[in-house]
This record gives structure tokens, sequence and C-alpha cells, in this order.
């Protein structure tokens, strides 16, 4: 177990979201297993920026959109993809 925690996961930010964390991507440590919901807390207390930002993202791990209950054991990737508006 401390093996996957030792990988923690890849967190990468997309269009506003990185301007907001201000780094396109970073390597999160987490005690495992922990949720994507659970991992969105930990960001937002991290970056000051991003809090109350994270309740409309769409999330994927290992490139397929997933449920804030998914749970993450490391190694992952975990994308953060802002809604999308436009006309």
């Amino acid at each position: 177990m401390a093996d996957s925690a030792d990988n923690g996961v890849q967190v990468l930010y997309f269009a506003a979201l990185r301007d907001l964390a201000g780094t396109s991507e970073e390597r999160v440590g987490l005690d495992f297993p922990q949720s994507v919901g659970e991992l969105l807390l930990t960001l937002e207390k991290r970056h000051d920026e991003l809090r109350g930002r994270l309740g409309s993202v769409r999330v994927a791990v290992n490139e397929e959109f997933t449920q804030l209950t998914t749970l993450l054991r490391g190694g992952e990737v975990v994308a953060l993809i802002p809604p999308v508006s436009g006309g």
C-alpha cells in the first residue's frame, strides 16, 4: 500500500483552471484509497484560487470521464476540465 501512496496522482489542469492553479500539471501525494471528490477538496486547499470553482468541472481519470465517488489508488492521471460555454 505504501508503494501506491508513493506514486501519487498526476493532475492536469485545462483552460481557465490552468491559469487559476498557476500550472498545467502537478503531482499530488495522497493517502490512498481516496475518492476523486476528496482529491478536489485537497486541490482547493492547495490552491486558494480554485476554491469554489471545482464543483462544475468534468473529471477524467486515465482518459475516461468519471464520478466524484471513483476511488483513486495511486498512479492515475486526473484531468480537470472546466465547463465550456459558447454559442
